[in-house]
């Protein structure tokens, strides 16, 4: 790039510039440049300036399987290959998270997949333009039922259960009141949804609080480790290869440290590529449990993340596809989300689902800056959610909306 703009300067025009290098050919051309300011001096100054303008990051997270690649470019050392130094704050739930986004107190922060929208939509507190700069993980969670009800596993029987999910707009609210209304049940009459930071989950359920629940990994998981639930569904059963939670930025980390945000956004990305590959989640695993990032049983986190695990009901389940780590936002799945904030009035009737979408969910940005480090990235949005066995057409969300029967508006 640098030999290229040196190229450039001298020669303006294309035409001129391609007749000079045909002429003299291009290494002669660089040599008789290195005379008068050498490449190696240039390059410097090039990297000099793509330095971060803020080497101090503070960036939180909610201690579960969906952080991984934020907090594995941690521990792998990936922040200090781009000059960051990254002091990552654990946080029970997302609540404390927006207020900390809000108050600049966080630069970043891993998020469930719906508040970068709701927060720049100003649902729920002050309007906050936030941004997605990562995907974090994509399946990775199950329905959860306490170990009371193992001959109560028909949905249509769960009239009057509790619920447990981490926030009112997450991905595991959404595809649970998705899953409960397909088989006949009103998330908002028929059954109790509670909000818990998930750390909580699994004491509730043991206490009785809980009858059932929904939240990441590895809670699903510790539930059937404790001997306190057992897993009634995987949710890539309900959405395949549905996102679940986000590295999320604010305009001022965008505008103001631009560099900042690209070293945060390359490390991040490579340690998802790193994570994603089944034959490294075994390390990821003994990486991530101690004290200092997830703070869990070894044990558990090779189950959810090398996928082969006890499923509470005594038997032992294969799927390498529990868990997966997919960098790249796409605009198809925000669309879909915003569905079902709308189809339980949670967000307004005058939402603009694609431009929501496209300002938040920086899907172009996000594949140009994969390709400049080398990973592969389509050029337009290949993916086309299917739940529960329907295809989702993003070019008509509203008609979507419409079609289903059991909804708040």
């Amino acid at each position: 790039m640098v030999e290229t703009a040196m190229l450039a300067a001298i020669a303006p025009e294309p035409m001129f510039r391609r007749a000079f290098l045909k002429a003299v050919g291009a290494s002669t051309a660089l040599a008789a440049l290195t005379q008068f300011l050498p490449i190696s001096t240039a390059k410097a100054i090039a990297e000099e300036a793509a330095k971060p303008e803020k080497a101090k990051l503070n960036v939180g997270y909610v201690p579960i399987t969906c952080t991984v690649p934020l907090l594995l470019a941690q521990a792998m050392g990936e922040y200090g290959k781009e000059g960051l130094e990254v002091n990552l704050a654990r946080t029970p739930g997302w609540a404390i998270v927006r207020d900390k986004l809000l108050s600049a107190e966080f630069d970043a922060s891993h998020l469930v997949l719906a508040m970068p929208m709701t927060m720049s939509m100003g649902i729920g507190g002050p309007a906050l333009n936030t941004y997605v700069s990562t995907v974090q993980n994509v399946n990775g969670n199950a329905i959860t039922l306490s170990v009371r009800h193992k001959d109560r596993r028909d949905p249509k029987g769960w009239k009057g259960f509790k619920f447990g999910v981490p926030h009112q707009h997450s991905m595991h609210a959404m595809l649970l009141r998705y899953y409960l209304a397909e088989h006949g049940l009103d998330p908002d009459r028929d059954v109790e949804l509670r909000v818990f930071p998930p750390p909580d989950s699994v004491a509730n359920m043991a206490s009785g609080n809980l009858d059932g629940m929904l939240f990441a990994e590895p809670w699903g998981q510790r539930a059937v480790f404790e001997g306190v639930g057992f897993l009634h569904m995987l949710t890539r059963d309900i959405f395949p290869n549905h996102p679940c939670c986000v590295v999320s930025v604010t305009d001022k980390l965008i505008g103001d440290n631009p560099n900042s945000y690209g070293a945060l956004f390359r490390a991040v990305a490579r340690a998802t590529e790193f994570a994603d590959k089944q034959e490294n989640r075994k390390q990821v695993a003994e990486l991530l449990a101690p004290a200092a990032y997830l703070n869990q049983p070894k044990t558990v986190l090779e189950q959810v993340l090398v996928g082969r695990y006890a499923d509470g009901l005594g038997g032992v389940v294969s799927e390498p596809d529990r868990i997966g780590f997919k960098a790249l936002p796409h605009r198809s799945t925000a669309i879909w989300l915003l569905t079902q904030l709308r189809r339980w009035d949670m967000v307004p009737a005058d939402t603009d689902y694609q431009a929501v979408a496209k300002q938040v969910f920086l899907a172009t940005d996000a594949a140009k800056r994969m390709r400049d480090i080398g990973f592969e990235a389509p050029t337009e949005d290949p993916f086309k959610p299917v739940v529960m066995g329907r295809t989702f057409d993003p070019s008509a969300p509203q008609a979507y909306v419409d079609s289903f029967a059991i909804k708040r508006i």
